[in-house]
């Protein structure tokens, strides 16, 4: 398992991000306090609180090419 911190500056963003996430097989959910959604779920991160950074959890060690995919949403 493997976590990261991203961030969303844009509606359209969030898009992208679920584009990404959904190509890969194995399960990514998105952790905003004590709230956690799919990542894979536009729905699910609209009801999150996108102003401020996100982590997201990768449930597979082998994740490297999704954190390519991902790596415009990363925060730094």
């Amino acid at each position: 398992m493997k976590s990261v911190k991203v961030y969303f500056p844009t509606i359209d963003s969030v898009k992208d991000f679920v584009n990404a996430v959904s190509r890969y097989p194995y399960e990514v959910d998105l952790h905003n306090g004590r709230y956690v959604v799919d990542a894979k779920s536009l729905l699910g991160i609209y009801s999150l609180d996108l102003a401020k950074p996100i982590v997201c959890e990768i449930y597979n060690d082998n994740c490297d090419e999704l954190i390519k995919d991902i790596n415009q949403f990363v925060a730094k």
